[in-house]
């Protein structure tokens, strides 16, 4: 938390300067008061009437003082929550590919929503109030050293005993937080499953599992929302009472000074407010200490800061001359073997095709040469050179890569496709006939400039997987993978697309099927039949 507060010192700083204004200026109200006192009890009718216009004045420039307060507290929060938020996008463009989908994205939605949320409402609304806070209880004990020394005495004891009280409770606080994050983002996740799979539920009639399955992930999340609530009130209404218990010792001393003379009558007056100020504080004070433990968990998910993060990115790795090699390979997902001991060539420009029924590792092989599953044993050369040495990005930087289940961004078809990048139109277009995408174009009104909805919702299957060969053909990798990329397109279209990508000199496909003619094998430069691995005893 203090890394953000450092990062955004000048904000913090002014909020510093305005607090210590307010607290002086509230404190030596109090202290005016006590000198109202005093020329109350002497009649000093002028005296009281000029202190109290004084005072009021104070209390105007108080409130513009709160105005500006919140507004730069405002400014801060938003500042540092944009901060948050970059890191948190740092942190997960930090993980590799096996690392990002361990967890659901429903997982990091949850990071930017209902994490940063408790980041504000125990992190930063606590730091503010307990500049506040400190401030008062600074200009407080100032203020009664003035009127007796063992009224300082006794602050300083009732000081130490509020702040190391509350550190009795940190660690279940943490305990009680890390558990509640974790909750909310598991139930964060499994409500979005809910919402992605309501048209199934439907159709099949089993829209009770929505209802149901909304009310337990609702019920996962307030839960322990409510477990760590109870625990925390508990908590500061315990410091609560002993805050109230020194604060009576404090008042009746002050009231036993003033009978016996040791302070003026006057005191009470603003000696008792004072203390009650000073002591209200400390208890604040304390709270607000558990609601920065509480905090803790949220930003220890953050393991990358965006400014840290290198500009300098690893050179590209040249284009392929020779071909890829892959050898003696084996690979499991936990206990099922996929792989074993198998060997592939790839040569440079070639076309080639693996077939073979579900399960067989075709898909997974494709992935292991992208360098997202590191965990293999074997080797995968580019060129000679093994792709250990490489970065999955720099792996990426050759290849293109279009699998069956195609994600499109809610925004146009052309931006889908150049991904904001700027192609010439000639690029374009070759992109378009490449994909069979053209005569879809025709029949849109807006053609390239057509919406394509959430996930592509407003275009058919085949559409979307047009789409998806276009953004990889304009992208000009020398390596395109295809995972049943054809799919769900109609004969005549995949016929049109397999046969642009084979009659592609410069490309090096590797396409997956599960079933291929032998017209369209013989259009292979070579076709690769995988089996199915008994499973491990």
């Amino acid at each position: 938390m203090w890394y953000y507060i450092r990062k955004h010192w000048k904000i913090n700083s002014l909020i510093t300067v305005l607090q210590v204004a307010r607290a002086g200026i509230y404190v030596y109200i109090n202290y005016l008061m006590i000198e109202a006192g005093e020329r109350l009890l002497a009649l000093d009718l002028k005296g009281v009437l000029l202190l109290t216009v004084w005072m009021l004045l104070l209390y105007y420039t108080l409130s513009g003082l709160e105005i500006a307060r919140t507004w730069a507290t405002s400014k801060s929060t938003m500042e540092m929550n944009n901060h948050v938020r970059a890191d948190i996008t740092a942190t997960i463009l930090d993980k590799s590919h096996l690392e990002y989908h361990a967890q659901q994205s429903g997982e990091y939605l949850s990071w930017y929503l209902n994490d940063v949320n408790r980041i504000v409402s125990y992190g930063w609304e606590s730091y503010f109030s307990i500049l506040v806070l400190f401030s008062q209880v600074v200009f407080s004990i100032t203020a009664l050293t003035s009127l007796h020394w063992s009224l300082v005495v006794i602050s300083v004891l009732v000081s130490l005993v509020m702040i190391f009280f509350p550190k009795l409770f940190e660690k279940r606080i943490a305990r009680l937080s890390t558990t509640c994050a974790a909750e909310q983002a598991k139930a964060t996740s499994k409500l979005k499953e809910m919402l992605a799979g309501l048209d199934v539920l439907r159709f099949f009639g089993k829209v009770n599992r929505f209802v149901m399955g909304n009310h337990a992930a609702s019920e996962q999340m307030e839960q322990p929302r409510h477990k760590q609530a109870v625990q925390q009130s508990v908590m500061e209404e315990t410091i609560s009472i002993v805050d109230t218990t020194c604060q009576n010792v404090v008042s009746g001393v002050i009231y036993t000074y003033s009978i016996l003379g040791i302070l003026p009558l006057a005191s009470i007056f603003g000696a008792g407010n004072l203390c009650g100020t000073l002591y209200s504080c400390l208890s604040t004070l304390s709270k607000h200490r558990l609601g920065i433990q509480a905090a803790k968990p949220y930003f220890d998910k953050i393991t990358v800061h965006a400014e840290e993060i290198s500009d300098v990115q690893k050179p590209s790795i040249a284009p392929i001359s020779d071909g890829i090699d892959v050898e003696n390979l084996s690979f499991s997902y936990g206990d099922k073997p996929i792989l074993e001991n198998a060997s592939f060539h790839f040569e440079k420009g070639g076309k080639y095709a693996l077939v073979g029924p579900s399960g067989c590792g075709k898909s997974t092989l494709l992935k292991l040469i992208l360098g997202w599953l590191p965990d293999y044993t074997g080797t995968i050369t580019f060129d000679g050179q093994d792709i250990r040495g490489y970065t999955s990005d720099q792996l990426q930087q050759q290849m293109s890569y279009i699998e069956q289940d195609v994600f499109l961004f809610n925004t146009t078809i052309l931006d889908n496709i150049t991904l904001g990048g700027s192609y010439t139109q000639e690029e374009l277009e070759k992109a378009i006939r490449g994909s069979a995408l053209a005569d879809d174009l025709e029949n849109m009104p807006l053609g390239l400039d057509t919406p394509v909805g959430e996930d592509g919702s407003s275009l058919s299957g085949g559409q979307k997987q047009r789409v998806a060969i276009a953004r990889a053909l304009i992208h000009n990798r020398s390596i395109l993978l295809v995972d049943e990329g054809t799919s769900a397109l109609d004969q005549k279209n995949a016929d049109a697309v397999e046969q642009s990508l084979l009659s592609n000199p410069d490309l090096t496909l590797i396409l997956v099927s599960h079933h291929l003619s032998d017209e369209r094998k013989a259009q292979f430069t070579q076709v690769y039949t995988l089996e199915t691995l008994p499973a491990a005893v």
